[in-house]
């Protein structure tokens, strides 16, 4: 008896070395080329063989593209977000969509309050005055002083699963929590705040971690800027769309804002030229996610949903389950 083709699988970019290892050893998998004629060659000659389809939070996939693959059946993505995937059309199409949630959640707590921190007390900047040599010099540069982060009032928008996690981490610094949301979380014990200026207004230190999208796009935006005030933080682990970008710089430049801790940005990898030269806002590339345990599992987790679709069984995270 002949075997059995293995499934069919187009993967938009490459993923770790572990998972493409693996992913090569399961399924017959072909590398896109980027975005552009190249690759609307191969789906305009192959696009019909394609099952599967690989990519991430960061690449997501244009409907052209799953609609250039009629056959396809499963959509395993490489992270957490999914403003760049049309779950709509997938959903439509009768696609399962696979996606990386929970693993990740500790690291990206942790990441949020690195920059909280950071912002706080000034670390990088504390760096960059040592290096500079500013602390030995004559006459000397006293350092300014940073804010307190024991104690602070901590302002949460959004309360899904890391929002959830950055509000336990903050019981090691005795911080009172409020959040806010489109409605209450029911089972949560943190006080819900249904206007976003109210809660800006009341915190000490802003953590964005609410979902991307067209829906929370400029969702902090100058006027909630202007409710945290000259003495309040802004700490964003979510997507660069949600904040308005210019309005940010503006608030920085004009100290609107005491300072920021930012991982994502409006147009990453390019970071505003204006925000690079701020010396109030901490800034990291994207990498919330990035350890060894917690990409490993993400890795894990995106061949598993994988491996159980084509098993005949429920994916382990699968997208509206």
């Amino acid at each position: 008896m002949t075997q059995s083709p293995r499934p069919q699988v187009l993967q938009l970019l490459p993923l770790t070395p572990w998972l493409n290892e693996r992913l090569q050893a399961a399924y017959d998998i072909t590398l896109a080329p980027p975005a552009g004629p190249e690759r609307d060659a191969l789906l305009a000659v192959r696009g019909g063989e394609f099952v599967g389809l690989l990519s991430s939070a960061a690449h997501g996939v244009t409907n052209a593209v799953i609609d250039a693959m009629p056959s396809l059946r499963v959509i395993s993505s490489f992270g957490v977000g999914l403003d760049k995937f049309d779950t709509t059309h997938t959903a439509a199409r009768g696609i399962a969509v696979g996606y990386t949630p929970d693993v990740l959640n500790d690291c990206v707590a942790d990441m949020a309050f690195a920059l909280l921190l950071g912002a706080g007390r000034r670390i990088a900047q504390a760096d960059r005055y040592v290096r500079a040599g500013h602390w030995v010099a004559q006459p000397p540069q006293p350092f300014p002083l940073g804010f307190k982060v024991s104690g602070a009032r901590l302002g949460i928008v959004g309360l899904g699963r890391i929002g959830r996690t950055i509000a336990q981490r903050s019981a090691g610094f005795d911080m009172a929590v409020r959040y806010h949301s489109r409605r209450p979380v029911a089972d949560a014990s943190w006080a819900h705040e249904p206007r976003l200026t109210e809660l800006a207004r009341w915190a000490d230190f802003l953590v964005v971690i609410t979902a991307g999208g067209a829906e929370t796009r400029h969702l902090i935006n100058a006027e909630v800027l202007a409710a945290l005030g000259p003495k309040g933080y802004l700490v964003n682990v979510a997507r660069g769309s949600v904040i308005d970008e210019d309005a940010l710089i503006a608030a920085l430049q004009s100290g609107g804002i005491a300072g920021a801790g930012l991982d994502v940005y409006a147009q990453e990898p390019q970071v505003s030229e204006a925000l690079r030269q701020l010396d109030n806002v901490v800034l990291a590339p994207h990498i919330a996610s990035a350890t060894e345990q917690t990409r490993q599992a993400m890795a894990q987790r995106v061949l598993d949903n994988l491996n159980a679709f084509f098993a005949g069984q429920p994916l382990p995270s699968a997208v509206g389950t």
